[in-house]
Order: structure tokens, then C-alpha cells, then sequence
């Protein structure tokens, strides 16, 4: 069984809320061996119901997802089925990851494979940008990535001269992402 972390930002976690997050987030389990803490945040904001769903499976995978509606047990209910997504379309991909085990394909011949699309083995890439990365500090990376009006500004950190990336967050904030050694 998995162990899971509930958190609720402006909502009660009533018992039955609970139970029914580690019901339902709790069926991705069936297509992994080994499932790390599985990191659940309900947050209601101006309305909206928000579920951010975070599992950690063997190998450093992460497996994320985030759904917002008026109702928060569709917004659960939407953010399972959009995880189950990721697998079934990353299910190639996976397995070779996991080559000495721990994914189960065969959790996903249960299910319908209706959002299947190619499992070739490569990812199409259909551009490639080459830039000087300049020495900056983040406030200057942020402006530059808003003057180009880009979700993401890869920059070196003038202090550290590490490569880091400065984005822009679906709740209109920043995210700054450094290299972990």
C-alpha cells in the first residue's frame, strides 16, 4: 500500500476526502513495483478546486499532474485519468527505463488505450536553437524572458555560473530551477 501526504490549502481534509484522494490516486500504484510518498495538494482558490498530484516512482521518475474545476472530486477524479494518460503514452519509454522490472505492463492491457498515440522510440524534435548564455541575475533573466514573451529564460547565474532556468507559472508567478549536484 502506498503512503500518501494530504494537504489542504483553504479546505478542511475531511475523513472522507482523504479516503477518497487514496482510493482513486492510489490506482496509478497498479502500474509500478516500487511507488515512493505520493504528495497530494487540495487547494481552493477564488472558486476553483485544485488538485496537484505528485508520485515518485523507482528510478527518480516523477509522475505529476494538476487538474482545477468546481468540484473537487472531479478535479481528482481528472487528475487520475490524467496521469493514467502519461503513462499509457510514455508506456514504451517506461519500460526500457525499468528494463530490470518494476513497471507493470500489463496493468495497462486492463485499461482502454484510447489516448494511445505513437510509441515510436524517439521524441520528434522539430527545432533546435543554439544562444549564448549570458551571465545575468535572475531579475534580469525574468525581464528578458518577459520582454521575448516566453514561458522560460535559460541564463547562467552570474554568481554561481551555473546554468539555470527562470519560467513563468500557470498562477502567474515564477519558478527558478538550479542545478542539483
Amino acid at each position: 500500500m502506498a503512503t500518501f501526504t494530504v494537504r489542504g490549502k483553504n479546505i478542511e481534509i475531511t475523513p472522507s476526502l482523504r479516503e477518497y484522494v487514496e482510493k482513486r490516486v492510489g490506482k496509478v500504484t497498479k502500474y509500478f513495483e516500487k511507488v515512493g510518498e505520493i504528495s497530494v495538494l487540495l487547494t481552493v482558490h477564488k472558486g476553483r478546486h485544485i488538485v496537484e498530484v505528485t508520485v515518485p516512482v523507482q528510478g527518480g521518475v516523477l509522475l505529476r499532474g494538476e487538474e482545477a474545476t468546481m468540484d473537487m472530486y472531479t478535479s481528482i477524479d481528472l487528475v487520475v485519468e490524467k496521469l493514467e494518460r502519461q503513462i499509457r503514452k510514455q508506456k514504451t519509454k517506461l519500460e526500457r527505463r525499468f528494463r530490470q522490472g518494476g513497471f507493470k505492463a500489463e496493468a495497462l492491457a486492463a485499461g482502454p488505450l484510447s489516448d494511445q498515440r505513437d510509441e515510436s522510440d524517439e521524441y520528434a524534435v522539430v527545432k533546435t536553437k543554439r544562444f549564448h548564455v549570458k551571465p545575468m541575475d535572475v531579475q534580469e533573466a525574468i525581464m528578458q524572458m518577459n520582454l521575448l514573451n516566453h514561458n522560460f529564460f535559460v541564463f547562467r547565474d552570474a554568481e554561481t555560473e551555473e546554468v539555470n532556468v527562470v519560467y513563468r507559472r500557470t498562477d502567474g508567478n515564477y519558478g527558478l530551477i538550479e542545478p542539483n549536484e
